[in-house]
This record gives structure tokens, sequence and C-alpha cells, in this order.
């Protein structure tokens, strides 16, 4: 299972990651200086149930009960995807959301509530068609019992008419590790386990993509590119030749194409372990045999792999039905949303891809767009649908793709 972090900026969402998982997602050295997630952060954890204590106390992410001291039972294992909450990162964390099979949305109590980006996240899941959701009130250590109470209505009242509506609300203190065991056990009883289809060609949503060397690496030892993601179904196996879409960019007498990339599959990470075979769900690393020039700072997010030859289709021109939303969201004025426009750019977020397109119809609820950059998507696909309005892109709503 893919759980997302969701919520405004320095809410806590990677202190309570790390409090479940011990792994600080923040790692690239710019996120450390500004102390805020700037791009998607992963980690996974095993739960752990104690037999010997009752309620919440019975969960822990810790082999031994913290409680009582006495081995836990391991009853399964999840993978976080962080999402960054800065309003100008509202694409990372759209991209993210792909690869969620349900989400925490992480609310700090010292904070009215909702803040823009707690608006904006949750109506991003929506959109999405998230509706399994844990909504965590944070830094409860910080206020007095009086105001994380009136804290509680104001989230009651925000989340009204809302796909969070009964979700669960779980008081903690992710610096002071206090209530995570609530938070384990309202995740594992509000966010089943997934209906998987391994038998089907797989497909994998790439949402990073590395280059593992270390400058001054000798020539004899440099390994291959390395994409992460996670597989939506089907299975990968070492030494598996795979494709990913839509591939690289090619130039040739003045005229741009994109060729899939074919590659081998040297390596599999699950998490921390390295294994032969993976399965749909979590959070996976494919070493490759790719030059990790094409890897390098994310160059294949937003790509698709899979067996060469059964990937969805790869578009320059969506076409897609249309549901916007009555305001936007986010911003601190709130301005009405008008209907799609001829020639209007939009920011589109496919799957983990994020492109830029410009409207070349628009219909009452059909438009068509003519991309920058080309997707790889089945048709019925989600498209998350962003304006520019000001310096900001606005979500502004959501499409369907048709054939």
């Amino acid at each position: 299972m893919n759980i997302g972090v969701v919520g405004h900026v320095d809410h806590g969402k990677t202190t309570l990651v790390y409090g479940l998982t011990k792994a600080w997602t923040d790692r690239h050295s710019e996120e450390i200086k500004r102390g805020i997630s700037i791009r998607l952060g992963y980690a996974d954890a095993t739960f752990y149930r104690c037999d010997q204590c009752s309620g919440s106390d019975a969960f822990t992410t810790n082999p031994d009960c913290p409680i009582c001291g006495t081995k836990a039972v391991p009853f399964r294992s999840v993978s976080f995807v962080d999402a960054p909450g800065h309003e100008t990162l509202m694409a990372t964390m759209l991209s993210g959301s792909a690869l969620m099979d349900g989400a925490m949305l992480v609310i700090a109590a010292n904070e009215p509530c909702p803040q823009p980006q707690t608006k904006e996240h949750l109506m991003a899941l929506e959109l999405v068609g998230i509706k399994k959701i844990v909504i965590v009130q944070n830094k409860i250590d910080v206020v007095s019992q009086k105001d994380a109470l009136r804290h509680y209505e104001q989230i009651k009242t925000f989340v009204k008419g809302t796909v969070a509506e009964s979700a669960p609300i779980i008081p903690i203190s992710a610096q002071k590790a206090i209530n995570i065991g609530a938070v384990i056990e309202a995740l594992d009883s509000i966010i089943p386990e997934m209906e998987r289809d391994p038998d089907a060609n797989p497909v994998m949503l790439v949402a990073r993509s590395f280059d593992i060397n270390k400058p001054g690496s000798n020539w004899r030892e440099v390994k291959g590119g390395v994409i992460g993601g996670s597989l939506i179904r089907g299975i990968f196996k070492e030494g598996d030749d795979i494709e990913i879409r839509p591939g690289r960019q090619v130039q040739a007498e003045n005229k741009i194409r994109w060729e899939p990339i074919t590659t081998k599959i040297t390596t599999i990470n699950a998490g921390s372990k390295k294994v032969i075979e993976a399965g749909p769900g979590g959070l996976l690393g494919i070493g490759t045999k790719l030059d990790p020039a094409l890897t390098k700072s994310d160059a294949l997010a937003g790509q698709v792999a899979g067996h060469t030859g059964a990937l969805p289709p790869v578009w320059d021109r969506l076409r897609f039905q249309v549901t916007l939303m009555e305001r936007v969201v986010g911003a601190m004025s709130e301005l009405s949303i008008e209907p799609l426009k001829h020639h209007e750019p939009l920011m589109l977020s496919v799957g983990t891809a994020v492109t830029v397109g410009v409207v070349t119809s628009a219909k009452k609820d059909l438009a068509e767009v003519t991309l920058k950059r080309p997707v790889c998507a089945e048709p019925g696909s989600r498209i998350a649908i962003s304006r520019q309005l000001g310096a900001r892109w606005r979500l502004i709503g959501m499409g369907v793709l048709t054939e």
C-alpha cells in the first residue's frame, strides 16, 4: 500500500513520517537547508501489533512493544509518499497523488484551520479519487487542551461535505511521538489492502530517477541509471526487458519526436531490501542498464515503464471530459472559476507526469489540448487541471481521458 502524507507547508508531515519509519525523507541538500520538502519523499514501514497490550497501545512500528517490552507481531507493510506542502510545489504533490492508495491529511493544531494548502490538498485528493483518508491533528503538545478542542471543531467544520467528512481525526505530537499507535490503528482500519492484478502486463508509474554514481567513480564501476516509482499492476522480475515511454526526445531534420527507451532490469529494491521479483503496490527502485545521464536529476520522472510493446499509448494531444470546481482553493482570495478558453495554457497532471498544453477546443464538458510534452496514459485515466492565476498554477478541476 502507498499512503500519501499531505497538508499545508510546515505542519509536520516529514516529522510524522520519521516518527513512523525512522527515515528522514528530506534528503536533498536544498531541502535540509530550507527546512521544507521540495521533491517527493519515500519511506517504508512495517506495522506491528502487541498481543499483551490493548487498544491503540498495541500498535507500533517497533519489533519490540514500547509499552511492555515483549516481541510484537508484524502484520502489514506500507510505503509513505511524503508530498511537499508549499503552494509553488502543487504540481509535485499532484504527481505523487497518482501513487497513493489512501492519504493522511496533516493539520497543525497551532494554526487556524483550514490553511490555504490544507484546502488545496484535500480538493486534490477528492479530484484524483482518493477517498480513504485519515486526518492527523499534529502539534497538540504546543497548544492548550481548550485550544486543541476548538481546533478539532474547526477541522470538523472544514471537512463537512467533503470526501473526508467521515474520516477519523487523530490528535498527535509527531515531535514527541505521542499517540502514534492510534495513527497506525486508524490507517489499518481505514485503508484496507487493495485488490491488485499480478497477472496483467506490468505498468510502473515513474516518480523519481537517479544517477547513483559518485563523482570521480572509476569507469569500470559505473552503475546504470535507477528509476523509482510504483507498480500499479503486474510483476517485474530481475532480468526482464522493459520499455520506458514516452522515452527520450530526438531531434532530426528540424522535427522533434519521442522514442521509447528499452533496457534491462539489473536489480530491484523494495525499500531497503533487494528482491528478485516485485508485485504491485509499495514503492520500488529499479536498477537498469541505462546510461546514468538519462536518469539523473529526475529526468525520467512522469514516464511509464513496462514490458516491451505492452504499455498504454503515448499522446501528444489529449481529449478529455472536464469537471471544473466552483471556486479556486489554495489562494487567500477564492475566485470563481471560468470555463476553459480557446488557446488557453493549462498544466495537466496525468499519472506522475506533469505537462503543459494549449486548449485547441473547449466545449461545455469536453476539451482538447495539444501538449508541449507527450504523456503515456490509458483511456479513462484521471487528469488534474491547473490554470495560471497571477504567478501561480492553481488547481481548477479534473478530467477523464477519452479515446
